[in-house]
């Protein structure tokens, strides 16, 4: 017999019984009914029940043992019969006479509980993360995570696709996010960046005659962590092809993550086909650039009803409605929980109106609307008695970031929200640039590397805003899962591009000397994208936070509790890396950023 096991924990049935075995694993758990011992033993596999009787060498051993010691036993299978079979157990209709006990591993009195969750915080977790893997759910998550990987680069071959590296130890580029730097010791006050992603030698390997290249990539940003985003390091299926328009792009990432969220998805319905949304439209219609189409309900712009208005909460601004169906009915709590939401968002209040018999208007505002203002928000809004209408008014992006979420918390309230489903969609024609407002600067609002739509003329004679970039993003149930655009390939369009973001033709020079060279050898057009792993799994394992999908996260402050990093460097160290260090002035540590998802500036390829 194996000096550890016959058989693992997950492995022994009925069809077992009177076979004699030898089991190693942890012990999950042990209850004392009357003198015998129940012992859960568990493994990677499963759990298997030992059995213990009064006075037997193995009963005196497994008595005195903690919870979690590493134990190998030896003994028989038996049947429990059916009245204690455990349903919820694969192994649930047998359990072992233990005869032979030997710890493997002993282990000191645990920190917090690995068969059920007491409510320990994350932090505590996050030390002893070798424990909390141990868990059902950590551990399930982390499987999920291991299957979806090999899922996707068994259906990118199939598709076509080559998996290839690219290095870690790269260049710095100015891609919308801090690096992480690395000192040269062969190479005194120089150093390296770890890739925020691996756009420049994506593109490279298209231009050396490569078609169709992916790779599960690890990308490092300097960034704050938030509930869809760890801190530094993240994962992301990398994707470039060559000679392809945006549709061309499109169809196999479709097609991949169509069948992926079907394989792993539980059976929750997936949207097939994804629907192409206009940025502009979805910033209006959902008030975001990642709407959750979870429900059917749009925001409808009605600024124009208002412009000479005497009502001057309204006037002169921009204003959004939100009509509700159903819920005219609801009582004063409905409508003052939504304006508390959103007030929590930085509002000064929610406007809103019940539509009754005849579309008569009840609530706070209807006094202010007049008979002609009623008719055009019932053509515009479809209004019909029963239905509750919601209104934002102010800036633009002020009225976006409140209604957005609103849409979403009203339909949930209303019971206009579906559960159980994944609803995808493309995010098509970013804007290739913004214009920041403090400044008056004009930056890029996506990403710095896709070709625009009209190319050199439509740089050369539009305005900088009205430029659209062949761009595109996935959402997935209110979060973005990528990133892509069609590719500028092409020397001249990339240094005006460039230009009317600020930048010199000398700086884009030295900042992708390697890229421009290539492209002045013959470059094909070429486009990809990039969908984050992390964010991937968090959707299939339907969990709030990404640290529950990776096994040894960073916390909120990018610190390593396990481990102990980030570390500080001995000075013979910090001589051998031609580094001095001036350290700030001593501040309280920064509290962990809030967790909430929060849209991005200028980013390459990547979803965190």
């Amino acid at each position: 017999m194996h000096r550890y096991r016959s058989h693992t924990c997950g492995e022994l049935r009925a069809s077992d019984v009177g076979t004699d075995v030898r089991l190693s694993g942890w012990l999950h758990n042990r209850r004392d009914l009357g003198g015998i011992l129940f012992i859960d033993l568990r493994d990677h596999y499963g759990i298997t029940q030992l059995v213990a009787r009064p006075g037997t060498a193995a009963a005196e051993v497994l008595d005195k043992l903690t919870k979690e010691t590493v134990v190998r036993v030896d003994g028989k299978v038996v049947s429990r019969g059916a009245e204690n079979v455990n349903p919820e157990l694969a192994t649930g209709e047998i359990e072992i006479e233990a005869a032979e006990v030997e710890v493997l591993g002993a282990a000191k009195q645990i920190p917090f509980t690995i068969n059920a969750d007491d409510g320990v915080n994350e932090e505590r977790r996050l030390e002893y993360r070798f424990l909390d893997l141990r868990r059902e759910r950590m551990h399930r998550n982390i499987m999920l995570r291991s299957a979806v990987i090999a899922s996707i680069r068994s259906k990118m071959v199939a598709l076509g696709f080559n998996e290839m590296a690219t290095p870690i130890l790269a260049a710095t580029s100015p891609e919308g996010a801090r690096d992480f730097v690395v000192p040269s010791r062969l190479n005194p006050g120089k150093f390296y960046a770890l890739p925020q992603a691996p756009q420049q030698f994506k593109q490279l390997l298209m231009i050396s005659g490569f078609d169709r290249y992916f790779q599960i990539a690890p990308c490092f940003r300097d960034e704050d962590a938030r509930a869809d985003r760890s801190p530094g390091e993240f994962y992301q299926l990398d994707v470039e092809m060559s000679f392809v328009e945006q549709e061309d792009v499109f169809q196999p990432i479709e097609k991949l993550m169509t069948e992926l969220f079907e394989e792993f998805g539980g059976g929750r319905h997936v949207t097939s086909p994804f629907p192409r949304i206009p940025f502009r439209e979805s910033m209006l219609k959902y008030g975001n650039d990642k709407p959750d189409l979870r429900t059917s309900l749009e925001l409808v712009d009605i600024s124009d009803v208002f412009e000479a208005s005497e009502f001057k909460a309204f006037a002169g601004k921009h204003v959004r409605a939100l009509a509700v169906p159903n819920t005219g009915d609801q009582p004063r709590k409905f409508f003052d929980a939504l304006g508390d939401f959103a007030v929590s968002l930085g509002a000064k209040g929610l406007a809103w109106v019940r539509v009754g018999e005849g579309n008569a208007l009840t609530g706070p505002i209807a006094k202010f609307l007049t008979e002609e203002n009623v008719k055009v928000l019932t053509e515009r809004l479809g209004l019909e008695p029963g239905h509750a209408i919601f209104f934002g008014a102010g800036e633009f992006d002020e009225v976006s970031k409140i209604m957005g979420p609103v849409r979403v918390e009203a339909a949930k309230r209303a019971g206009q929200f579906e559960e159980n489903v994944f609803r995808f969609a493309w995010i098509v024609d970013f804007p290739m640039y913004e214009k920041d407002e403090e400044t008056g600067k004009i930056d890029f609002s996506h990403n710095p590397f896709s070709m625009p739509q009209g190319g050199l003329e439509a740089l050369e004679t539009q305005d900088p805003l009205d430029v659209l970039g062949w761009q595109y993003d996935i959402v997935c149930n209110g979060i973005e899962l990528s990133s892509g655009a069609i590719r500028n390939h092409e020397p001249e369009i990339m240094f005006k591009a460039f230009e009317i973001a600020g930048y010199s033709r000398e700086t884009v020079e030295q900042e992708f000397a390697g890229m421009l060279r290539a492209f002045e050898y013959g470059a094909p057009p070429h486009g990809g994208i990039a969908p984050g792993v992390d964010r991937i799994v968090m959707l299939l394992a339907d969990e709030p936070n990404i640290r529950e999908t990776i096994a040894f996260p960073l916390n909120g402050n990018a610190q390593d509790l396990l481990m102990g990093a980030p570390t500080e460097l001995d000075e013979s160290r910090l001589r051998e890396l031609n580094l001095q260090l001036r350290k700030p002035v001593e501040k309280a540590a920064p509290k962990p950023a809030e967790d909430r998802p929060v849209t991005d500036a200028v980013h390459p390829d990547a979803a965190r």
